[in-house]
């Protein structure tokens, strides 16, 4: 039996990632520091063990011990990391690095791998770890892989998915919208409806990890994300047959939403400009995603279980009702 070594691996997308490769008939030995409660905890089919990805001591030693097949790093945010986990599983079958499309530089329709200029990163975002370098250290984190193939023969590859939703999603994005059209018949969704955000469903990314270790090059990207994408309004319109329910989407510009003291960006998993990844090359290797339906349901279902309301991102009821007062008396 084949065994697997993630790094991470109780939370979102790695608690997925462990879900997909013991389908499939893996052994899996988690690593990460406990901090959060691990879900595996009962299962004889994964080990546990407790140690700082940063400590490149820990990192080794779990790593001996395991002596994995595959490796698949969740939690890698600086590139340092990624150079080390290269360095210490650089004889493994597979080593796959979770990165993210925020990598991309350039905007542009659709973003490829391999063609599509990666962020810039200093020297001194490599090591900053607020939001705004989030992208920078993804692709200094792409570039380590590739250098880790190409000069020293490591098995190394990446995943970069745009961005994920679907059960144990601590974020609470989709929560957000979940709860508002759960709660109310109308709901405001910034700008005309059209937005496109490319989003990923979690489970998804993690069978991609698995066939990108499986059957995927040494020193490749593969991009992740929904086969077919859908708009802002249209991701309302989801939920809401998800739920059972009607829901009334109200269009707001910039001047409705300026009468309340709000932004277009006020309202999550807005974006002004488009976020499309192609996904042709990782469908190359067999890989396929869940109809959009059935993945918003199982999203919807687990937030309906959750005590998530996506409450951080939420612009203010109140503030929405003076947008939608504005809008019924033009």
């Amino acid at each position: 039996m084949d065994h697997l070594f993630v790094v991470g691996g109780t939370r979102f997308i790695g608690r997925h990632v462990v879900d997909e490769f013991r389908e499939h008939g893996y052994e899996v030995t988690v690593f990460n520091r406990g901090n959060h409660e691990n879900p595996f905890d009962d299962a004889d089919d994964v080990t546990h063990v407790e140690g700082d990805r940063t400590d490149d001591g820990d990192l080794a030693a779990a790593g001996r011990e395991a002596n994995p097949d595959v490796v698949v790093d969740c939690v890698a945010y600086e590139p340092r990391e990624v150079r080390t986990a290269t360095r210490v599983f650089d004889d493994v079958d597979a080593y796959v690095f979770v990165s993210s499309g925020s990598a991309y530089g350039r905007e542009e329709l659709p973003k490829r791998e391999g063609e599509t200029p990666l962020c810039e990163c200093t020297d001194e975002q490599a090591t900053d770890d607020s939001q705004s370098t989030y992208g920078p250290r993804k692709a200094e984190g792409d570039r380590a892989v590739f250098a880790a193939a190409e000069d020293r023969g490591v098995n190394a590859m990446s995943v970069r998915p745009c961005i994920v939703y679907g059960p144990h999603d601590y974020t609470e994005r989709l929560d957000y919208w979940v709860d508002r059209v759960n709660r109310f018949d109308r709901v405001v969704v910034p700008g005309d409806g059209t937005n496109v955000w490319h989003r990923a469903y979690v489970e998804d990314v993690a069978s991609a990890v698995r066939v990108v270790a499986e059957e995927g090059d040494p020193g490749e990207a593969y991009n992740v994300g929904d086969r077919r994408m859908v708009t802002l309004e249209e991701m309302v319109d989801l939920i809401a047959e998800s739920l059972g329910t009607g829901v009334e989407t109200v269009h707001a510009g910039e001047r409705e939403l300026a009468a309340a003291g709000l932004e277009l960006d006020d309202f999550v998993l807005y974006r002004d400009y488009p976020h499309v990844l192609a996904t042709d090359k990782l469908a190359a290797l067999g890989w396929e995603s869940t109809p959009l339906d059935e993945a918003m349901a199982r999203s919807v279902e687990d937030h309906l279980e959750s005590d998530r309301d996506g409450s951080e991102h939420d612009p203010g009821r109140e503030a929405e009702e003076r947008v939608l007062g504005v809008l019924d008396t033009l």
